[in-house]
């Protein structure tokens, strides 16, 4: 007889082999996420994805050919007691071994009435960085998902002027030899959903204080249902998007950002 964790574990690998194990370890694959020898701090928010991905990764430590390290922190920058508490006992019935460090984030981010969500993060991903260096971590791993890729494609087109994309991985530029690695890149969303539903699991949201008081709207879930409208008349939308950051025809840009530097296509149109 299984116990629920153990239960939890075989789903992964059996029920859920086509739509999450096999994405996760193709995406550890292709994008050479994991080399012998690194030590990975996996990031866990509360949320589905975090979750899922810390079993995912200890999955692929017990029975992947690479030998490598993990730990798992939890950053809690200010949750309610009862958010608090769900974590914690959602690691106990998964089994996660969790370190806690607190910070007063959100109070700070409270405060903010420009881009709180974008300082919001910013600061979680630094705190997240240093406490994995102090650990002697040399990466640390995240949670986002293929969903999280394309809509970021697209928030960077309607919102930002730009097209810019969520890479794999990504070296640090503020904390020497560390590098961030995105393992459920291949992932898909609803696929996440629909494991934490089969398991009978209930994980938190957002959970921040400024999103609870100030019901703001997300923008990043507006692009979530336009994705959605579409794959609802072309199921394929959703990989046509992704792809785009694949087969950039550069030939046909007005312009390019390289290193920083803005490239005009007049700049090299008489070469």
């Amino acid at each position: 007889m299984l116990t629920r964790k153990e239960e939890i574990e075989r789903s992964i690998i059996t029920k859920f082999r086509k739509e999450i194990w096999r994405p996760f370890t193709k995406a550890v694959r292709d994008y050479q996420l994991i080399q012998e020898g690194d030590k990975i701090a996996v990031c866990i928010s509360g949320g589905k994805d975090s979750m899922l991905l810390a079993k995912c990764m200890e999955e692929l430590q017990k029975h992947g050919k690479v030998k490598f390290e993990i730990c798992y922190i939890v950053m809690n920058p200010g949750y309610r007691s009862e958010i608090y508490d769900q974590i914690l006992e959602n690691a106990r019935v998964l089994g996660i071994d969790i370190q806690v460090f607190p910070s007063k984030i959100f109070d700070i981010v409270d405060q903010q009435t420009n881009s709180p969500c974008y300082l919001c993060a910013r600061m979680r991903r630094g705190f997240l960085y240093a406490r994995a260096q102090e650990l002697g971590c040399n990466k640390i791993a995240l949670g986002h998902h293929f969903d999280d890729v394309i809509e970021t494609i697209l928030l960077s087109i309607f919102y930002g002027g730009e097209y810019k994309s969520m890479p794999p991985k990504l070296r640090s530029t503020n904390f020497s030899g560390m590098e961030l690695i995105r393992p459920l890149y291949f992932v898909r969303e609803d696929a996440i959903i629909r494991w934490a539903k089969y398991n009978q699991l209930s994980f938190i949201n957002c959970a921040c204080k400024f999103t609870d008081s100030n019901n703001v709207d997300s923008k990043r879930l507006e692009m979530k249902h336009l994705i959605r409208q579409f794959e609802s008349k072309n199921p394929n939308i959703g990989a046509n998007i992704f792809k785009s950051s694949e087969n950039v025809n550069v030939d046909t840009l007005l312009g390019i950002k390289k290193e920083g530097q803005k490239i005009s296509f007049l700049d090299n149109y008489d070469k």
